[in-house]
């Protein structure tokens, strides 16, 4: 099983966790078109896809299902809060019979893959996370958090590679343009990670097993990749975790 980001920050969102046998996209904030160019880099088309489960309905993650559904007619898996609150959304006619209602974290499976959602401290209607396991290894998708609360630790602890949110540079943000309510918005306990954050959050995981952390969900404006790569690198080795020794750290695009 393997994890590749089509596109991760705060304009849009998509990841793709596959098998042989399987696809899913983890959310789809971009067009389809973008859907299919990005999936052509890697040999995929969205018509291989099996299911889209979505994490909650922020625009950066949903704006692309209804052109999913309608288009390549691929099936949107979501709990039921979050169902709702997609409704308010214009996202076009959604095909009935390819809405998937969970509830709360219910598990569940597409195809070869079984599917653990876990609540994640988000300013959504019913946010979540999703770990995968295809009995041979586990992965998680874990960003758009407020803070790393011991429930999150529990479910993606033990994952071979977890999408770790690495949003901003604390410093960055406080200088920024942004206005201050949004400021303290996402610094707030249902805003979202910071480069530190994904630091110490890093550490843990790797003592409990993982190998590969991918940094996502970074803000264009308040963070770029080497930044949160080399942030995250250094937090880590004031606990003797090297990268290249004890991990593989990459940051999505």
């Amino acid at each position: 099983m393997k994890i590749h980001s089509l596109k991760s920050g705060s304009k849009g969102n998509a990841s793709l966790v596959y098998t042989d046998k399987t696809k899913i996209l983890v959310d789809c904030g971009i067009s389809g078109k973008a859907v299919k160019t990005a999936m052509a880099d890697i040999g995929f088309e969205p018509g291989d896809l099996d299911g889209i489960v979505v994490t909650h309905e922020h625009a950066d993650h949903i704006k692309g299902i209804g052109v999913m559904m309608r288009r390549y007619n691929v099936p949107v898996y979501a709990n039921s809060m979050t169902w709702s609150a997609i409704m308010t959304n214009d996202l076009g006619k959604l095909n009935d019979d390819k809405i998937k209602i969970f509830e709360g974290v219910e598990p569940f499976s597409i195809g070869d893959i079984g599917i653990k959602p876990f609540p994640i401290p988000h300013d959504a209607a019913y946010p979540v996370g999703y770990c995968f396991d295809d009995g041979r290894c586990r992965a998680a998708v874990a960003t758009d958090m407020g803070f790393l609360t011991e429930e999150v630790f529990r479910e993606i602890g033990g994952c071979k590679t977890v999408l770790l949110e690495s949003n901003h540079d604390i410093g960055m943000l406080e200088v920024g343009p942004y206005p201050y309510p949004l400021k303290q918005r996402i610094l707030g306990k249902l805003g979202h990670l910071s480069n530190d954050d994904a630091a110490k959050a890093t550490e843990f995981l790797v003592r409990m097993g993982a190998e590969k952390i991918i940094l996502g969900h970074l803000s264009e404006e308040n963070n770029y990749p080497k930044l949160a790569y080399e942030t995250v690198k250094f937090g880590i080795s004031k606990a003797d975790i090297a990268v290249g020794r004890d991990l593989e750290l990459l940051v999505a695009t």
